[in-house]
């Protein structure tokens, strides 16, 4: 089976997991979800990541984090632009997610960012995900 977004999978796994109280989870490796794991690290939402080869397939592990009264650092994660409608953003356009409570992860091209970094280097890009 192919998928036509994998970055809607790896966030459909990522909130399930959540759901189901897991530890961790598993998800087929790419450049890109490689990138947004390390800015959801960066930005606290999950414990760690890491790139590793399960039976010949290449897979990213996300550590999923969790308070002190098992409440989850992430309540959702939303996918914006689809491959099917594409949402592009100018650095002046960039939403704030729940009032700045929230992020944003761009593909721009200086790289995959935050909002917050995006408006800050002034580029603006396509708009993947909110996480909050």
């Amino acid at each position: 089976m192919r998928l036509t977004d994998p970055v809607a999978d790896m966030l459909a796994r990522i909130r399930n997991a959540i759901r189901a109280r897991h530890q961790k989870v598993d998800v087929p490796a790419s450049n890109l979800k490689l990138e947004i794991a390390r800015i959801l690290k960066e930005e606290g939402y999950i414990a760690n990541y890491k790139a590793t080869e399960e039976e010949g397939h290449k897979v990213v592990r996300i550590y999923l984090k969790y308070g002190s009264d098992n409440e989850a650092a992430i309540s959702n994660v939303a996918r914006v632009s689809r491959p099917g409608c594409r949402v592009y953003v100018r650095r002046s356009e960039i939403p704030r997610v729940l009032g700045g409570l929230g992020i944003n992860i761009l593909t721009t091209p200086r790289g995959v960012m935050t909002g917050r970094q995006a408006r800050r280097e002034g580029v603006g890009g396509e708009l993947l995900c909110e996480v909050w």
